[in-house]
């Protein structure tokens, strides 16, 4: 059994890699959520801790992007706004549901965001003829954000697939366009979790400020060199702790 000291180390370590891996390719939350489901939160504070830390990595990545010219600034206000909105409705209806049947479907998707990571490559290709409409920015903006308000881990991930499907975004863009709506959709749940006082902020500040170290060096890195090394890493991880979650699960009943 680790001490409550060693515990906090362990998740302010994951809260960095997340940080790290969903400023380069999203899927941050695929290693912090199930982080915090081991020690055993109720999935209500564990998804609102997540959202209180994660909004300090979101705003970190996306303020590197925008000093490196890594966005289109002309998408900055409606894909804020969209992904604000759609993240309120997803926030008010995880908090809706008793906190029971949602464990099992947190681990369901779980297994479905990392597929998604698994099949990127094949779901980003470009379509023949992009219709770069704000009609499709908002609609990406609002159903990808009420998905990260519900749940939120592989956000940023679906986010690249979305602006490199639709709009032809090279991935390094699109991971950089991608900051922008996350970086909405975190902060709409984050108000939403605290108006509920779902948010742990003893926890969720030290794993923020790893969080935002590690986002900002992983924008970096996603500048420089692209985001290929991180898949296998995010897969690796959220099989592992996946994993430890069913286990915790199954144990319980």
């Amino acid at each position: 059994m680790l001490s409550p000291a060693a515990e906090l180390a362990l998740l302010v370590a994951a809260a960095f890699s997340a940080g790290l891996v969903d400023a380069i390719g999203g899927g941050g939350g695929l290693i912090a959520v199930p982080a915090l489901f081991t020690l055993g939160l109720p999935p209500h504070a564990a998804l609102g801790t997540n959202k209180g830390q994660a909004c300090f990595g979101a705003a970190s990545s996306l303020l590197t992007y925008m000093r490196r010219g890594g966005v289109d600034r002309e998408r900055i206000g409606l894909g804020f706004v969209s992904g604000f909105v759609g993240s309120l409705a997803g926030a008010l209806l995880v908090l809706w549901i008793p906190p029971g049947p949602l464990k099992p479907v947190v681990l369901v998707l779980l297994a479905l965001a990392g597929c998604v990571m698994l099949f990127r490559d094949r779901l980003a290709k470009p379509l023949p003829q992009v219709t770069r409409s704000r009609t499709l920015l908002a609609s990406i903006g609002l159903v990808i954000g009420a998905y990260d308000g519900f749940f939120g881990p592989g956000t940023g991930t679906l986010l690249i697939v979305a602006f490199s499907h639709f709009f032809g975004d090279s991935p390094t863009r699109a991971s950089g366009n991608a900051k922008i709506v996350n970086f909405g959709s975190n902060l709409a749940a984050l108000i939403v979790f605290q108006s509920r006082a779902a948010i742990i902020w003893k926890i969720a500040l030290p794993m923020g400020a790893a969080n935002m170290l590690g986002a900002a060096l992983g924008a970096r890195l996603a500048l420089r060199h692209g985001d290929r090394v991180v898949r296998g890493v995010v897969l690796f991880v959220l099989g592992a702790v996946a994993l430890k979650v069913l286990f915790d699960w199954i144990y319980a009943r």
